[in-house]
């Protein structure tokens, strides 16, 4: 874990930068000293969207495009980031800050070559400049290039000895380096420099663990968790330390405090598995080996133990099962076969079990003749325990659990929904150059007897006004034999009221009365689409697009009943109103909904990209094609397509790219 680089210059760049541009137009000045502010005050999404009228204003703007980059990355969009300080840089080659902060962003990336590239164009700029070694320091530990990075962290605290973050990196350096002397004595003083930060004391009890001295530990963690009692990091360590000193239930207890502000967090939930194997409570232990299993299903250890708990259990043909699946893992894991013999010999198949045996020790030959040889796998090493409780840098803890503590739980990651024209007053959330105008519509709107605007996400209603509504078009429809526009109108109040088959009967009507109405189809499509969806999740079989922990992502349908549901009703409407209209933007989303729904996603991401060459700001359409994108594992184009949506306004952007577009370091 690496303290952010962030966190030491952000405030210096913007003071720096707070002078501005003496011949800049006031209006200009305005938007840029508003910005800065929204920065200060941590309000990104907020300093984003005045960025965007200042580039609009001036694109020529370098200093907008860089501190719009400084809010995307501030909401973990590292890739739009990037983007934005390519084009500062683009405008004004010799612009420090901003090869500093792209040097940072590809950092986060993981491109450090390319980080490194930056800050010696930065460090040539400005040699002076100590933040920039700071910086640097901390891409060559990511990197694993130690010294170096000892290097660069020994000259900025020469001239910055007071910044606690510095000896936080340099400790990391020292550890590294396997000297636990020059690591304590760093972490020592960043505790004096800085006592109200957690992280040098959590930082200083690992140290103190490794050198078993675990009251130490313990008293450091307890300190850390006076500062920041929600601090789930500090309960992981804690927990391991109170076992060490075999404080079962305080360590069943700290584990508790993690899994309850993360449920999902399978590191966590295989060590209580091993602790409540131990203590004997061995359904709640199996029901935790299930759940790491179910997030990390290639975890050869969770099986490997499971077995040995079934085994406990007197299950002998589920270990057998969990046995064959550790070897299918790993091939070479010894143990498993040893084990797996002795369960085939509980359940009577004695040649079999002489077999694996025979295995097993040709594997533990093996092994010893290429004891010098690191790349032999240290699964046929017998002498090895695999039940201990893991640590965050526990070796295979790096390999098999993503070396994250917290990892993210699976999370639903719904589509935006369908446009469709609803009753209420129009948004007027969006710039007015950056307006959809579609001048049939605009006709079309004007001409009916009630506001109408076409909405995405369903607009605020009064009940009671809608139920008025109705009835004043009910009793017109009476008085007039029902015109197109009318029974269209019903359709609409109907919807909004949930009534869906009296809406679909209104809509029905109006299409019989005007079948080349290209605004009654897609309110048909987008009814059927919702009527699909609310009976199928009245029977708890909705599909929905899942993306997991390691950003991957797949279509998982919740079943409980064996329904098919079929969108090709809603698809062909829409594909009548594109004939009837096309170059209408917002029926080529709808469509790139419904086509991901059926599980046509290359025609969903057409569609999509259809939408955004008749309107480049939908913001919709690029949030979608994102999440589609990262389905079919292009994960770039994804995240790219994630943070346009948040630059034109969408927030969940930000939330999915925290999630699936950054690599914790």
């Amino acid at each position: 874990m690496v303290k952010n680089p962030h966190l030491y210059i952000v405030f210096f760049i913007l003071l720096f930068f707070t002078t501005g541009k003496a011949e800049a137009q006031y209006d200009k000045q305005q938007f840029f000293y508003r910005g800065q502010h929204l920065l200060f005050e941590g309000r990104y999404q907020q300093a984003i969207d005045n960025f965007n009228k200042l580039i609009q204003l001036d694109p020529t703007l370098h200093e907008a495009y860089f501190f719009r980059g400084i809010g995307k990355y501030n909401l973990g969009d590292f890739m739009g980031a990037r983007t934005d300080f390519d084009k500062a840089i683009a405008i004004h080659p010799i612009f420090t800050m901003a090869y500093h902060y792209r040097a940072i962003t590809y950092s986060r990336l993981g491109e450090y070559e390319k980080a490194l590239e930056d800050l010696q164009e930065a460090i040539d700029l400005r040699p002076g400049y100590n933040g920039l070694y700071f910086s640097r320091g901390v891409t060559y530990l990511l990197s694993q290039q130690f010294q170096l990075a000892e290097k660069d962290f020994n000259r900025f605290i020469r001239h910055e000895p007071r910044v606690s973050e510095a000896y936080l990196n340099r400790g990391a350096c020292y550890l590294y380096l396997k000297d636990t002397v020059k690591a304590l004595h760093d972490y020592d003083t960043a505790v004096l420099l800085n006592k109200f930060d957690p992280e040098g004391y959590i930082r200083r009890s690992r140290v103190f663990a490794m050198q078993e001295q675990y009251p130490k530990a313990l008293e450091d963690l307890d300190q850390a968790l006076s500062l920041d009692p929600q601090n789930s990091f500090a309960y992981f360590n804690r927990a391991l330390i109170r076992y060490y000193q075999n404080d079962i239930n305080g360590a069943l207890d700290d584990l508790e405090k993690v899994l309850k502000d993360d449920p999902g967090n399978a590191l966590t939930l295989y060590n209580r598995a091993l602790i409540r194997t131990q203590i004997g409570d061995y359904n709640n232990a199996l029901e935790d080996y299930d759940r790491v299993i179910s997030i990390n299903p290639g975890n050869v250890l969770a099986y490997y133990n499971r077995a040995a708990l079934f085994i406990q259990m007197e299950r002998y043909k589920e270990a057998m099962r969990d046995y064959d699946k550790a070897i299918e893992l790993y091939p070479d894991f010894a143990n498993a076969y040893m084990n797996r013999s002795f369960v085939k010999n509980r359940l009577g198949l004695f040649a079999a079990a002489e077999l694996d045996y025979r295995v097993a020790q040709d594997k533990v030959n093996q092994y010893k003749s290429k004891l010098g040889d690191t790349t032999y796998s240290a699964f046929a090493d017998t002498t090895q325990r695999f039940d201990r409780l893991l640590a965050l840098d526990a070796e295979f803890a790096k390999k098999d659990f993503n070396n994250e503590l917290l990892q993210y739980r699976d999370v639903d990651i719904r589509l935006k929904p369908l446009y469709k024209l609803l009753a209420g007053p129009a948004e007027n959330k969006i710039a007015l150059e950056q307006r959809y105008y579609y001048e049939e519509l605009e006709k079309f709107l004007l001409r009916q007897s009630i506001p109408v605007s076409l909405f995405s996400d369903e607009p605020e209603t009064d009940p009671e006004r809608i139920d008025f509504q109705r009835e004043q078009i009910e009793k017109m429809i009476q008085g007039e034999d029902g015109s197109a526009d009318l029974y269209f109108i019903k359709g609409i109040l109907d919807f909004q009221s949930k009534l869906f088959n009296a809406s679909l009967a209104s809509y029905n009507r109006a299409i019989e009365r005007n079948p080349d109405n290209v605004f009654y189809y897609i309110n048909r499509a987008a009814l059927q689409s919702e009527m699909i969806d609310f009976i199928s999740s009245m029977e708890n079989n909705v599909q929905i697009l899942t993306l997991d922990q390691a950003g991957t992502t797949r279509t998982r349908v919740q079943e409980q009943g064996r329904h098919q549901y079929d969108y090709s009703g809603a698809i062909n409407d829409l594909e009548k109103a594109a004939m009837l209209a096309p170059d209408f933007a917002h029926i080529y989303y709808n469509l790139g909904n419904l086509y991901c729904l059926s599980g046509d996603f290359p025609r969903s991401i057409g569609n999509y990209s259809k939408a955004l060459e008749l309107y480049p700001y939908l913001a919709e359409a690029y949030y979608n094609r994102g999440l589609i994108q990262i389905y079919l594992k292009e994960k770039e184009k994804g995240c790219m397509d994630i943070s346009t949506a948040g630059e034109l306004g969408i927030q969940d952007a930000y939330s999915v790219i925290k999630k699936f577009c950054v690599t914790e370091q």
